[in-house]
């Protein structure tokens, strides 16, 4: 067995096309060779960073992404469903408070990222899928209770999210992304031979297997398998 290759997701809980990478990417973790690494960043801080002007605030780009969405959430079997109001779900509640708390997840949890993945996952669930909020620290407590942490865990992981070591530790990832050449999520970072590729986005899954040296099975290969 070769060493594993390791592929890092910098994805934001605000951005449905990182939901459909992120279970992607968790699909083939045990499929392909390779280390997954989640890397929970600020969308808003990339998009300026990059001098990037977001699709929602451009109309013909919103109205197509609406149509795609609801095509992808099919294909990628995601239970994709835009909010009633997007556009005060992504821009003026935004996701900074969710994505520190997702950090905090993250330097609480030391024996792998399940935890990590769980709680983005019920996030994502919340905003886009249920219409519900994410910015709340109510909200964030039932979706980590969803997700298995229990009382004591999320009382601690509230504090820690508002402390400076979190948000420096958030601040730091998104600036690792925008280093990288980041202007939006999902961004897929391949190691490959001691250098990194950058993709953009949730259709670039046979190119990353291309890159990888391994084979693309199509948005869920545990489905396949059972074939």
């Amino acid at each position: 067995m070769t060493s594993k290759k390791v592929i890092e997701l910098f994805y934001d809980v605000v951005s449905p096309y990182s939901w459909l990478g992120f279970e992607v990417m968790c699909r083939y973790r045990n499929v392909w060779n390779i280390e997954l690494k989640l890397r929970p960043a600020f969308l808003g801080g990339v998009m300026q960073g990059a001098g990037n002007k977001p699709p929602g605030l451009v109309p013909n780009k919103f109205k197509y992404m609406t149509k795609d969405l609801s095509r992808l959430a099919e294909y990628f079997d995601v239970p994709l469903q835009p909010p009633a109001d997007p556009f005060e779900a992504m821009f003026q509640k935004g996701s900074l408070t969710a994505m520190r708390f997702v950090a905090a997840v993250q330097e609480k949890e030391k024996d792998g990222d399940k935890k990590v993945e769980n709680v983005s996952r019920e996030l994502w669930r919340r905003i886009w899928s249920e219409d519900k909020d994410i910015t709340e620290p109510a909200s964030l407590s039932e979706a980590a209770l969803k997700a298995g942490l229990s009382e004591s865990e999320i009382k601690e992981v509230l504090a820690l999210s508002t402390s400076t070591e979190i948000k420096n530790n958030l601040k730091s990832t998104t600036q690792a992304a925008l280093d990288h050449g980041a202007f939006g999520f999902p961004m897929i970072v391949c190691h490959v031979g001691g250098k990194p590729e950058m993709f953009f986005g949730s259709d670039r899954f046979e190119l990353i297997a291309h890159c990888i040296g391994e084979e693309w099975l199509g948005p869920n290969p545990n489905k396949l398998a059972k074939l």
